[in-house]
């Protein structure tokens, strides 16, 4: 399962990930292109990325600041939750700079970046595909065979 911007924040609050989202840090809506860093590739999601990777991925919103308190965070790097970095500033003073997130399972992950708005040169970006392929890769290896 895959929460992009309020699907993230839905699936925070609906207690499906850890932590939450609230308002950025200027209290301003934020839109631009974000660099982010790729910090797990075993997940579905990040399947075809590289650990390390800069994506550049468009960034929508006015509740977009990731908080866990300091015993979650400890528990979020302790088990490699953290899918997603902000690379450089970090636009709306998400703790850690984290951009996203997966449960402890890597079955559901949440981010505020939009990988949909950056799947084609022509948009400006296509990082964003890389995210959204590995979730059809992930599909395609579950999908019953015909007899």
């Amino acid at each position: 399962m895959l929460g992009i911007c309020n699907g993230f924040q839905i699936l925070c609050e609906a207690g499906l990930l850890p932590g939450a989202l609230r308002p950025n840090r200027t209290l301003t809506f934020v839109c631009l292109d974000a660099p982010l860093t790729v910090e797990r590739t075993d997940l579905a999601f990040t399947a075809r990325c590289e650990e390390g990777q800069r994506l550049t991925i468009p960034i929508k919103h006015g509740d977009g600041c990731y908080f866990a308190d300091a015993e979650l965070l400890k528990q979020l790097e302790a088990n490699r939750q953290v899918v997603l970095r902000y690379d450089g500033e970090n636009p709306n003073g998400s703790i850690a700079e984290i951009a996203g997130v997966a449960n402890e399972w890597g079955n559901v992950m949440g981010l505020m970046p939009h990988p949909e708005h950056a799947v084609d040169p022509l948009l400006g970006a296509s990082d964003g595909a890389l995210i959204l392929a590995g979730l059809v890769d992930a599909a395609r290896e579950h999908m019953p065979v015909a007899a």
